[in-house]
């Protein structure tokens, strides 16, 4: 495919309320084969233009299709992963640095993110929530109690932390070892996406992980999320359903690339399978095991990840309460 037949533009649907409130802003498709947020934002589009509600308050404003290339061609990236070392560039050298251009402007004029993904094994839907009030110098934050208030009412019930600790622990893992040749692998930022970006300019967002691409019911887990957003809020007078009685929270403690495109897993994982310390998770190119460092689980495993990027997660039960 020719540059020439790239998308050149953003879709962006907006709706201003005439009384002041929350800017809001919602992503789908930042991965082209993660459909089902522009599923779902499209059927609140035709809502809100029949009537069905109106937004009260504040700014709305919701983009489909975050990266139109990827999404025409069904796969997660065009020239690179959108969400990872998102950054305005002075001079762009790929499709997702000219997204990247127009989309960072656009968050910086929001105070709340909610961006709508899915992922490519079976299980269930969970958040990814920022860290707790700090001023360390990797993510400093001062919204965690909005933002695990907006989690705690998005409907699903587990919880995912620790996302830039574990990226900073991994980008770290691959200098020392000189594993990959891709600068985006080493750069600092790495693990910087929409949500990060958010709460490094002040506001604060939310990743919404609505369950396996191809899960018709994904779709209504992201409608549904985006319309308890406009509500707990305050954009619109939708009702508020009440948040979950209890939450599991999972905390990122390391990130396992794949070598080589040898490596295999010992199993079909799916996320948030639990293994227990030493079990046998997956298998190098050359035969070396690949085992669980302790009790706790797999997330995110992708069996058919590059060499040199993301083949799985490990996580461990966390501390932190929601709600």
């Amino acid at each position: 495919m020719t540059s020439s037949t790239r998308p050149s533009f953003l879709h962006v649907h907006q709706f201003m309320a005439l009384k002041p409130g929350p800017r809001v802003v919602v992503l789908g498709a930042v991965h082209g084969n993660e459909r089902c947020g522009a599923q779902a934002i499209a059927q609140v589009v035709d809502e809100l233009a029949a009537g069905a509600f109106g937004i009260e308050r504040g700014v709305l404003t919701m983009v489909p299709v975050t990266n139109p290339y990827a999404y025409q061609q069904r796969t997660r990236q065009g020239d690179r992963n959108l969400n990872r070392n998102l950054r305005v560039s002075a001079e762009p050298t790929d499709y997702e640095d000219q997204i990247a251009n127009v989309l960072c402007p656009l968050l910086d004029a929001h105070d709340v993110l909610l961006d709508l993904h899915s992922f490519h094994t079976p299980g269930q839907p969970f958040t990814m929530v920022g860290p707790t009030n700090n001023t360390g110098i990797l993510e400093s934050f001062q919204h965690s109690a909005q933002e695990e208030r907006l989690v705690a009412h998005l409907g699903p019930r587990r919880v995912v932390e620790g996302w830039m600790d574990v990226y900073a622990r991994g980008v770290q893992r691959r200098r020392q070892a000189q594993q990959s040749a891709n600068a985006a692998l080493l750069d600092t930022g790495y693990g910087i996406g929409t949500s990060e970006y958010m709460r490094s300019r002040g506001g604060y967002g939310v990743t919404l992980e609505c369950g396996q691409h191809d899960d018709p019911e994904a779709v209504g887990v992201a409608y549904r999320a985006i319309r308890q957003t406009l509500a707990v809020l305050g954009l619109t007078s939708l009702a508020l359903k009440p948040p979950a009685s209890e939450f599991q929270v999972l905390r990122l403690e390391d990130v396992v690339d794949r070598e080589h495109g040898d490596d295999r897993f010992a199993q079909p994982w799916k996320s948030f399978d639990p293994v227990v310390a030493g079990q046998l998770i997956g298998l190098r190119h050359d035969g070396r095991e690949v085992n669980a460092p302790a009790d706790g689980f797999v997330v995110f495993p992708n069996p058919g990840a590059l060499p040199g990027n993301e083949w799985f997660y490990f996580a461990q039960k966390s501390v932190r309460t929601i709600g």
